[in-house]
């Protein structure tokens, strides 16, 4: 299904590679699929198990892969939905924290050092980087975030960043929010 990731013109690149690679197997693991729950919960266990096997990873370790959904019963805040990793925060209001910010921003953020994202919400204390990926409704609405830690500062680039966000793609367009 994904041969091609917006960004990725080098696919010699081992990360860029990586990325498509993971790409497919999302693919797979969404076909024929609408549950939302049912996606992020396998979408997170895959990029998970993934990020901590490969070797492109370059000793910065994921400790922390989920997703975040949108409230039905409050449009400002999102919950805990299905993750990999230590319990975490259950609720996030739009606009706190780095998933709050990529929600009512509408657009990713990869935080280097979380101890200097002003508001970053300390859900586990090992985690010192974060990438958050909105999951994005045709219409320009969020349906939550994608939200990845390490623990390690300086752990995501471009190549994360673009990855992710093809993957969250995907979650959106295989799933029934």
């Amino acid at each position: 299904m994904t041969s091609f990731i917006p960004g990725f013109n080098n696919t010699l690149n081992p990360k860029a590679k990586f990325y498509m690679e993971l790409a497919e197997q999302c693919s797979g693991l969404l076909q024929g699929q609408r549950n939302a729950v049912t996606n992020t919960a396998n979408v997170s266990s895959l990029v998970y198990h993934s990020l901590l096997d490969t070797s492109v990873r370059e000793g910065k370790p994921v400790n922390w892969v989920g997703f975040y959904l949108r409230d039905k019963a409050n449009a400002d805040s999102l919950l805990l939905g299905p993750f990999q990793g230590k319990p975490a925060c259950t609720e996030i209001a739009f606009g706190r924290g780095v998933c709050g910010t990529a929600a009512s921003q509408a657009k990713s953020i990869v935080v280097k050092d979380v101890h200097e994202f002003p508001g970053h919400i300390a859900c586990d204390a090992a985690s010192k980087s974060e990438i958050v990926v909105p999951l994005t409704a045709p219409d320009g609405g969020i349906y939550g975030v994608f939200d990845i830690d390490s623990s390690e500062t300086d752990a995501f680039d471009d190549y994360d960043r673009m990855g992710l966000e093809a993957i969250a793609a995907m979650v959106v367009e295989a799933s029934d929010f």
